[in-house]
């Protein structure tokens, strides 16, 4: 905290007279400085932060819903104690690339709490809750570059923001900004002890850059622990994508045909929720073992070329490009709804369907209808983007709170690690996995049984007595 600068001094006497929010009311919508004001003692002092957000205003709405979502994450707040009395991260800069929700706000917090330094920017230009970005800004002075349906521009100049900060670790959602310093600041890539990775899609780059030898530092693929993708990915997904499609359009699933392509874990939640919704299912895979593993589950399983003369709503969960082309589109039914699960917004061709498509309409604030030249429209859900969280709030803060710790722990793996790890993709050790689901069903208040210890020596033994 500093004395305030003279441009502050100029509003002291009238400061003195307004509520505080009344004051903030001059400062809306700033790009590189925000003043926050407090009165204390007769003496105005002032945080200088660089930060470009929608509305300083919507801070204690957001600073609401950051506590609504820390009371339903007891694996983390059990983190963070930890981490204020150890401060594992202290001197260190940290920089985060995900979606600014309730939920990433409340691991930022758990980072600041153990020593990081930290800078938020946004992993999706529409998935941005800009209350909760005004929220980290005033009440945590951490500075956040993220503002609901910002331009492809604004997005990658909010990336080089949290690159410009100069990172001693990150939090990545899709390996943008590690993919951005290896192709753009490579002389950055020495300083930096290790990232962490929330997405499948993010791992896939992951997986590629250490495949050809380029990753230039240790990486936690979060994804991969088993209390990360078999809760997350799976109820997670399942329950965010059908809350972001209803939202949308507000339609009955019961009697609709769902198509889900992809059956990995997310693929596997939002099945499972479509079928429990009441709707008749079908599997498009590439995977000869998941597709049969969705077959043994009773889905219908098909190619899409054959699954786009049948679906009514149609969901994407696979992280690749073009799952459903445009040819696809141009044979669905009159009607049919569009949407993606994936990470980035090409798993359905949306830009090239504009070529056949005579009109767009929006018909409400994340559905659009395109009236194609074929004399039939489909809906767009998001615009293709990440349904879950464009249209909705994302996960639920209790799964993301497994996540989330898994992140945490991650980087405190990574920076104890330092020195000690090669430039490859890392696995959390599975005891962590453990403590972790301890944690959770504790918090439950679920007990499990132990094994004896004659159990365990019979586990242990080879002999058959």
């Amino acid at each position: 905290m500093t004395l305030a600068t003279p441009l502050l001094r100029n509003f002291y006497k009238e400061a003195k007279l307004l509520e505080i929010k009344d004051f903030l009311a001059i400062m809306k919508r700033v790009q590189s400085t925000i003043k926050m004001v407090n009165i204390k003692e007769n003496r105005m002092l002032a945080t200088e932060i660089k930060c470009d957000i929608k509305d300083i205003n919507l801070a204690e709405q957001g600073k609401n819903q950051i506590d609504w979502a820390f009371k339903d994450m007891p694996v983390l707040k059990t983190i963070r104690e930890r981490f204020i009395k150890e401060q594992p991260f202290k001197g260190l800069k940290l920089s985060a690339c995900v979606h600014v929700t309730k939920e990433t706000a409340a691991l930022c917090t758990v980072m600041q709490a153990g020593g990081a330094d930290a800078v938020l920017v946004a992993s999706n230009p529409l998935s941005t809750q800009d209350d909760v970005a005004a929220a980290l800004v005033k009440y945590y002075n951490i500075p956040v570059f993220a503002v609901s349906g910002e331009t492809v521009e604004q997005y990658r100049s909010h990336i080089e923001e949290a690159i410009n900060h100069n990172p001693d670790i990150i939090i990545d959602d899709g390996c943008d900004m590690v993919s951005t310093i290896h192709a753009q600041r490579p002389d950055l890539i020495g300083k930096i002890i290790g990232s962490t990775e929330e997405t499948t899609t993010g791992i896939i780059r992951l997986q590629a850059m250490e495949a050809d030898g380029s990753l230039g530092f240790p990486a936690v693929g979060v994804n991969t622990s088993l209390t990360k993708h078999l809760y997350d990915n799976r109820y997670g997904t399942g329950q965010s994508a059908f809350d972001g499609v209803l939202r949308a359009a507000n339609i009955l699933i019961a009697g609709k045909t769902v198509v889900v392509s992809g059956y990995g874990w997310c693929g596997k939640g939002v099945a499972l929720r479509a079928k429990a919704l009441g709707a008749n299912v079908i599997v498009c895979e590439v995977d000869p073992l998941k597709a049969l593993e969705a077959a043994m589950e009773g889905y219908r399983v098909m190619p899409i070329a054959k699954a786009a003369l049948e679906g009514d709503v149609f969901l994407t969960v696979t992280g690749d490009k073009h799952v459903i082309d445009v040819q696809h589109i141009l044979t669905m039914k009159d009607g049919a709804f569009v949407g993606n699960v994936g990470h980035f917004d090409w798993e359905v061709n949306v830009g090239d369907l504009k070529a056949h498509t005579k009109e767009i309409k929006q018909i409400r604030p994340a559905l659009e209808e395109y009236v194609l030249d074929n004399g039939k429209s489909v809906y767009v859900i998001a615009e293709g983007r990440l349904v879950n969280l464009v249209a909705a709030e994302g996960h639920p803060a209790s799964v993301m709170d497994m996540s989330f710790a898994n992140q945490a722990l991650g980087i405190e793996f990574l920076v104890k690690n330092h020195g000690k790890l090669e430039n490859k993709l890392y696995t959390l050790p599975y005891e962590v996995d453990v403590k972790i689901a301890e944690l959770k069903l504790q918090s439950m208040g679920i007990e499990i049984d132990s094994l004896t210890a004659e159990q365990e020596e019979y586990l242990n033994s080879w002999k058959l007595d």
